[in-house]
């Protein structure tokens, strides 16, 4: 590995290569299955990390405008975030992919994914206290091979990947709660909160947004968390619950920094804490409650509004058509599980001082999901977000179970970023992190999407450039069953590059003069 590589990538927003500094965290998946993985022991990593502090202090000194950092990951995970070198020419033909620079469209928030009851859980309880630091130090931090993940989710109460059902006001005789005396965020301290505090012990620029799957089941009109509505006269009760878990969080060393009011609202599931809330209700309840209060108490904390599928695009414009609501609401957040992604730019155009977020994903055991594989999950999730002006990714549970769990109800068979052995604690990485840490690692917090052109059909692409230094970084996957061979100008300099079959390749440069 490169420790230019690693010195331009240490301050903000996969399996591992074949070098041993890459095999001292996980265990890549097919080596595993074959019997051929080995951890490297810490000595070799602090000899290598000493090399590579050497070197790139050698190369920070001189740094080669010409040479092309390149990152490759294939579907089958032959090659895993594998890294290679070439050189930039100075050329004035065309290229498939042109850089521009010179446009800027949104700056990077980051990229993640939700730290669940299920996935705080396993890393709790199922890790040993130096698994579970190698873990989080690799998914938050940039040092070594860390993918720096600079955005989070958190759930207020549970969800279907929670152990059991749960609000965070459940009076013991079941009535209602309006004073919020029963309100406690101690069912999270034994895992979510000491998870994600350590999460930002290590990057402290870490936003986390939080969303409530429902109400306490005293506020709807089914006595349930699972189905229902909020009931009317208790709008003002749950803008009061939802500020008073930014108020505890806060007490816990854990700012959020954004809230939807509702995950998926147009979705009452049958077996897991959920609630419907259409865009009229929504839009009164920010309008009236928790938006007057939020600038009261709160002024700096953002409302996204929607946190649901692509294909409901007139639900979040409804919401943002409606003057009360729409100054208090600052983003909408989408999911994927339908639609296209084509649809968050309408309403950006529509609504161009709101920004947009993907605020959940999930791989699993289903079509396409299955055969699109890591191509899939790149150009739609990262790739296509980002160009329809996502400026930050969430995929769904940070880390899963052998068995796609621990849940009560919902999605059995949803994967997470990374698989932990229950029995063991050790760690696999799935093609969705893969996916993901492939723009993590080397976009940076407030990074510009600047222009790049398309490249034709199987090959897509988008492009950013890293606040801090200039770095220039292109994402690009090739949905294709052979390989394409690309090229790539910037400014009169141009590459070529063949990427394999059913890959994903992230490349880094530096601008000249820069």
């Amino acid at each position: 590995m490169s420790c230019f590589t690693e010195s331009l990538q240490r301050d903000e927003v996969r399996k591992p290569s074949a070098d041993a500094a890459s095999q001292h965290v996980f265990c890549a998946p097919r080596a595993r299955l074959a019997g051929g993985c080995r951890h490297a022991v810490l000595a070799v990593g602090v000899v290598l990390l000493a090399a590579c502090t050497t070197e790139s202090v050698e190369q920070a000194a001189a740094p080669d405008p010409d040479r092309v950092e390149v990152w490759t990951t294939t579907s089958d995970l032959q090659q895993a975030l594998s890294p290679s070198t070439l050189t930039m020419t100075a050329s004035g033909d065309a290229a498939d992919i042109e850089i521009d620079a010179q446009t800027r469209h949104q700056r990077m928030l980051g990229f993640g994914a939700s730290i669940t009851d299920a996935s705080a859980w396993l890393i709790q309880h199922r890790m040993s206290e130096t698994q579970r630091d190698a873990l989080l130090r690799h998914l938050f931090g940039r040092e070594g091979d860390g993918v720096g993940f600079d955005f989070a989710r958190l759930t207020i109460g549970a969800s279907d990947f929670s152990r059991h059902h749960y609000s965070l006001d459940d009076p013991p005789d079941g009535k209602p709660d309006p004073g919020l005396e029963h309100f406690s965020i101690d069912v999270n301290r034994d895992d979510v909160i000491p998870v994600t505090q350590q999460a930002l012990a290590i990057n402290p620029q870490l936003k986390i947004m939080a969303s409530p799957w429902s109400a306490p089941a005293w506020m709807k009109d089914s006595g349930s968390l699972v189905t229902g509505q909020l009931l009317p006269e208790h709008y003002d009760a749950f803008a009061r619950y939802l500020l008073a878990y930014v108020d505890a969080y806060a007490g816990e060393g854990i700012p959020v920094f954004a809230l939807t009011v509702q995950n998926e609202p147009d979705y009452e599931p049958k077996d897991y804490p959920g609630m419907r809330f259409n865009a009229p209700a929504r839009a009164r309840f920010i309008g009236d409650h928790l938006g007057p209060l939020r600038e009261q108490r709160h002024p700096q904390l953002q409302i996204f509004d929607w946190d649901h599928n692509w294909d409901k695009p007139e639900e979040p414009m409804a919401v943002l058509a409606d003057p009360a609501a729409s100054k208090h609401v600052s983003a909408v957040a989408w999911h994927c599980y339908g639609g296209s992604v084509d649809a968050q730019t309408p309403v950006r155009d529509a609504y161009p001082d709101k920004d947009v977020y993907l605020t959940e994903c999930s791989g699993g055991d289903w079509e396409p999901v299955i055969s699109g594989g890591l191509t899939l999950q790149a150009r739609n999730l990262v790739i296509g977000t980002t160009r329809n002006w996502a400026r930050g990714v969430l995929f769904w549970n940070l880390a899963l179970d052998e068995n796609n769990g621990p849940n009560t109800g919902g999605c059995y068979t949803c994967r997470g970023l990374v698989t932990i052995d229950s029995k063991t604690g050790e760690v696999t990485r799935t093609v969705d992190y893969y996916a993901l840490a492939h723009a993590s690692r080397f976009v940076r917090r407030d990074a510009w999407r600047i222009g790049s052109t398309e490249a034709g059909e199987g090959i897509d692409n988008v492009a950013f450039e890293n606040a801090d230094d200039g770095s220039r970084v292109l994402m690009v996957s090739n949905s294709s069953d052979e390989p394409r061979t690309i090229t790539v100008g910037e400014g009169g300099r141009r590459f070529e590059h063949e990427l394999p079959a059913k890959s994903v390749v992230t490349f880094r440069w530096l601008a000249r003069g820069e």
